[in-house]
């Protein structure tokens, strides 16, 4: 059962509209951050083929694995929309929840993404040891660091909730999240499609 709200529901929604100036800023910044996510694709694009001795994507890429990231991804999306729906019908403790389970599924994808380079590092498989392998550290690797700080700012953010409940500017700075971490799924959807899914193809029609 919902606690009653000691604020203004409308103020609430409004400010987490994102056409707002504050997050029409926010999407700047993004912005800058698809141009950083475009650079770093096209260096992996020109060198993902300079293997030099060393192992192919095939090599060291395991299907399973990146399955499993990608669901715990995309699946991270759906529970931040949710947490979302419950900000406009004014529920707390429900944006808590959901916001803990995005969490959870941002966490076990990191772990599945630092075990990953794990591996592949023990395999004598570094980022010096290839243009390829400098690509894949560079692009995968940037990307699990967005990872990282947004499950920082969902964790804030959970606090800032429990402490000051939900107004207006709490509001605003979900709404931010959420474009943030949305983002951060569109870009590993173009990861899996660019880096991944062509290498492993590739290696099983060898």
């Amino acid at each position: 059962m919902a606690s009653s709200p000691s604020y203004d529901l409308n103020r609430v929604r409004a400010a987490a509209r994102a056409d707002t100036e504050v997050n029409f800023g926010f999407w700047a910044y993004l912005m800058s951050d698809v141009v950083l996510f475009s650079m770093l694709f096209l260096a992996y694009v020109n060198l993902s083929q300079r293997f030099a001795g060393g192992p192919m994507p095939a090599d060291i890429f395991s299907l399973h694995g990146v399955f499993l990231e990608t669901m715990a991804l995309l699946a991270s999306s759906l529970t931040f929309g949710l947490a979302m729906v419950s900000l406009h019908q004014g529920r707390k403790n429900h944006i808590i929840g959901w916001l803990l389970a995005t969490a959870v599924l941002g966490i076990y994808f990191l772990w599945h993404e630092v075990s990953e380079f794990v591996h592949i590092i023990h395999e004598g498989a570094s980022f010096t040891r290839s243009g390829f392998l400098s690509a894949y550290f560079g692009l995968v690797g940037t990307h699990g660091a967005h990872v990282f700080f947004g499950l920082i700012w969902i964790a804030t953010m959970v606090a800032q909730l429990a402490i000051k409940g939900l107004t207006p500017p709490i509001a605003s700075r979900l709404a931010r999240l959420s474009l943030f971490w949305h983002f951060l799924d569109l870009v590993w959807i173009c990861v899996f499609s660019t880096v991944y899914l062509p290498g492993i193809l590739a290696g099983g029609s060898s």
